[in-house]
């Protein structure tokens, strides 16, 4: 949407970049939708009902939902509310649909047989009573939007580089920083962040 903003403001060489962007953007995204919705199924756990408990991941400016199956593997997972109030359940996996009880959980990823890096914070054992309220609180659009647009800090600087290399002046830094911020937001989310 962005690519197609700036798209008549731009020379040959900023519209190549712009439709290479745009390319990469919805190929990067129909894969990762594709993965999502079982189109693409990702290895699954096992057969039949396996225990599955809800892990919260926090690496540097990243924090993403993953399922812990056994201690064995981890899945990283699409942010839903219904996983911050989640304790251990069985999770069953079928043609590449993944679901607990009647939640149906979106792979954000490949299952991993290693620990994922960074800090991990484990869901409670026992409900918690604000747990609810938690949820609620984590779906917030403002709330997303400030967890995803961390990496966005960095646009400016892609700016530069590309007024550097292409040359172009202010229009050119301008349409360069907010279509490197508008990825950098886009491919937070398109991993899956979680918010909670």
């Amino acid at each position: 949407m962005i690519c197609l903003a700036w798209a008549p403001f731009g020379g040959l060489e900023q519209l190549s970049m712009l439709g290479a962007v745009a390319v990469v953007v919805l190929g990067y995204s129909a894969f990762r939708l594709a993965v999502a919705f079982g189109a693409l199924p990702v290895r699954d756990p096992g057969p039949g009902a396996v225990p599955v408990r809800r892990t919260r991941q926090q690496h540097r400016l990243s924090s993403r939902s993953w399922l812990e199956f056994d201690g064995k593997s981890w899945l990283p997972v699409y942010f839903d509310p219904a996983l911050v109030t989640l304790g251990e359940a069985g999770a069953e996996c079928a043609g590449g649909v993944l679901r607990i009880g009647e939640l149906r959980v979106y792979p954000a990823g490949p299952l991993r047989d290693s620990e994922p890096v960074g800090r991990l914070v484990d869901n409670p054992t026992r409900p918690d009573p604000d747990g609810p309220a938690h949820a609620a609180r984590s779906a917030r659009i403002g709330r997303r939007l400030l967890l995803d647009a961390q990496p966005a800090v960095g646009a400016p600087f892609a700016g530069v580089f590309w007024v550097y290399v292409a040359g172009g002046g202010v229009a050119a830094f301008a349409a360069a920083t907010t279509v490197a911020a508008a990825v950098a937001v886009w491919f937070a989310a398109i991993r899956g962040s979680d918010p909670s």
